[in-house]
């Protein structure tokens, strides 16, 4: 961050002359005064590029998405990428012409390179109240950097959250640990025995040889459920490609240390020894969805969110004891889990309005108007008198609902519920609305309650309630000063930039070709990747973000 940009002067100052043009127009000032745009409900269609595809997404055609237009008039038309979104990200800087929103995440400094975004500040004070409440303390860590204080995007995670499920971990199917009288799962072998010994017993299901663990290698996901769960069975915390040693600050590309060669030589026995799904790093992601429903792979290592939709069909299809516990697995007991340390709030990433909307202050109001108690109710509860009631002043979902909510996967699609949530402005899971309820339907009471029997009956085994009692305490770790790190940008045009991407390249080639190799040959396999991200210059890399590192900790910490 902080990075002078070639075009500073010139693109710097049209952002600004445009928020400030934006603001005393004849738009604005037709929407001015009492109400103001607020209660412009006219017909209005906001254009958006966000690089996050949403398989929920429903056009605005559901009950929530055109309550959301009754509302405020305005129809969002979304644009998801198809391939590499940095390349439609890319050509959009390079054009000049974009959508009226954007959400680019890690690319969003190519948007601002090229003078893309307008600085929202001037925007969020005049017309932002609820932007202003929801983000709080935390609204100077959407600036830019400390040379450029310029707010470019809105934070996209959920503000002051609370974590009560943890995000990633070990997955083993509920029959699995019941049938095997609930065994210690701590460690990396405690999770290969139960693997075995259940596979074993039952080396067919349905017809069909069962699979002991699958992963999934497709693209960018590779991190989720490849390389990113070395980082963690290994004691660091989720930053993307980086490891940063708590005390000293200083970071190194997670892949290079010496720990996780040895989560990878395990992975590398587990295929040796036939527990490893053998088509997890050439089959694409349905495919692995598929896979999960079709009831015979007993265990995954992954996020929630990327199997929750195979989870949610084996529930509709009343096998709940096929859906998986997540457990925090470490290499060895030498190691805690970090799921749940602290990032206070990280705000590297968001929608940013560009310099070809249409309508600027139409557009921060709407978006506004999204951080708004009420939006942020209809987002995540529905409708009421549809979707939930209200008895004794509190918002209650029937029992049917709630069924309908954790058993269907086209439940977003169908209602819209979620679909306005991430990555447009919201509250975090376990924060409450001035009527004491929370923003999400997400209090502890309300998780336990969308547990199947079987899940209560394992978490009991366990001594737990919530699968986050499995964990190590948020109180156990440090807040990291950062934020995420996944979220820090290396600038474009620069050497750091370079070298990850061919340290990325090398990763998705040799990580694969390690794990899957004769064990006798893992060594020379891992040693020789190593010495080519060494030529790769990841050194360089490693020192440019350290610089970075230090930048985002003055940011946000001054």
């Amino acid at each position: 961050m902080g990075k002078i940009r070639k075009t500073a002067a010139v693109t710097l100052a049209a952002a600004l002359a445009l928020a400030g043009c934006s603001s005393d127009s004849g738009t604005s000032t037709k929407n001015a005064g009492t109400g103001g745009a607020k209660d412009d409900k006219s017909p209005i269609t906001f254009t958006m590029f966000a690089v996050d595809p949403n398989t929920n997404y429903e056009n605005m055609q559901s009950p929530v998405g055109k309550k959301i237009t009754e509302l405020t008039g305005v129809t969002l038309k979304i644009d998801y990428p198809v391939g590499d979104p940095k390349q439609k990200i890319a050509l959009m800087a390079a054009s000049g012409e974009y959508p009226d929103l954007i959400f680019a995440k890690n690319d969003s400094n190519l948007i601002v390179d090229a003078g893309g975004f307008i600085d929202l500040a001037p925007l969020i004070e005049e017309h932002g109240p609820n932007l202003k409440k929801l983000y709080g303390d935390y609204l100077k860590r959407l600036k830019w950097s400390t040379k450029d204080q310029s707010i470019y995007f809105l934070g996209s995670f959920g503000v002051n959250e609370v974590q009560w499920e943890p995000k990633d971990g070990f997955q083993l199917q509920h029959q699995v640990v019941k049938e095997l009288g609930f065994p210690q799962l701590k460690t990396l072998q405690d999770y290969e025995n139960a693997i075995k010994t259940f596979k074993e017993k039952h080396p067919t299901i349905d017809g069909k040889p069962t699979i002991g663990l699958s992963l999934l290698a497709d693209d960018w996901r590779i991190a989720q459920s490849v390389t990113n769960p070395a980082l963690f069975a290994t004691g660091g915390s989720d930053d993307g490609e980086w490891y940063i040693d708590e005390k000293t600050m200083k970071p190194v590309l997670h892949i290079t240390r010496p720990e996780e060669k040895e989560y990878f030589r395990w992975l590398n026995h587990m295929n040796d020894v036939g527990l490893l799904d053998p088509e997890s790093f050439v089959q694409k992601y349905d495919q692995y969805k598929a896979k999960i429903s079709s009831r015979r792979v007993l265990a995954i290592i992954d996020s929630k969110w990327q199997y929750r939709e195979a989870e949610q069909s084996l529930l509709q299809a009343g096998k709940p004891e096929l859906t998986y516990g997540m457990y925090p697995i470490t290499l060895n007991e030498k190691y805690k889990n970090k799921n749940f340390q602290s990032t206070g709030y990280s705000a590297g990433w968001g929608i940013g309005i560009s310099k070809d909307c249409k309508d600027p202050v139409r557009a921060i109001k709407f978006l506004d108007w999204l951080a708004s108690d009420e939006a942020q109710i209809l987002n995540n509860w529905g409708i009421e008198g549809v979707h939930y009631t209200i008895e004794n002043g509190k918002r209650v979902i029937s029992k049917e609902e709630m069924e309908k909510r954790v058993k269907d996967p086209q439940y977003g699609k169908k209602t819209g519920i979620g679909v306005y949530g991430y990555p447009f402005p919201e509250y975090g899971f376990g924060v409450k609305d001035p009527s004491g309820q929370t923003y999400k339907v997400d209090s502890p009471e309300q998780i336990i309650e969308k547990y199947s029997d079987i899940e209560k009956e394992v978490l009991s085994k366990y001594n737990a309630k919530m699968w986050m009692d499995l964990y190590p305490k948020v109180s156990d770790f440090p807040v990291k000063p950062y934020g995420a790190a996944y979220q820090i940008n290396i600038p474009q045009d620069t050497d750091g930039a370079i070298i990850l991407q061919k340290c990325l390249e090398l990763m998705r080639k040799r990580v694969p070709e390690a794990i899957l190799a004769k064990p006798e040959k893992f060594d020379e396999v891992w040693d020789s990747f190593q010495s080519e991200l060494e030529r790769a210059g990841v050194k360089k890399l490693e020192a440019q973000f350290e610089e970075l590192l230090k930048e985002r900790i003055k940011l946000w910490n001054s």
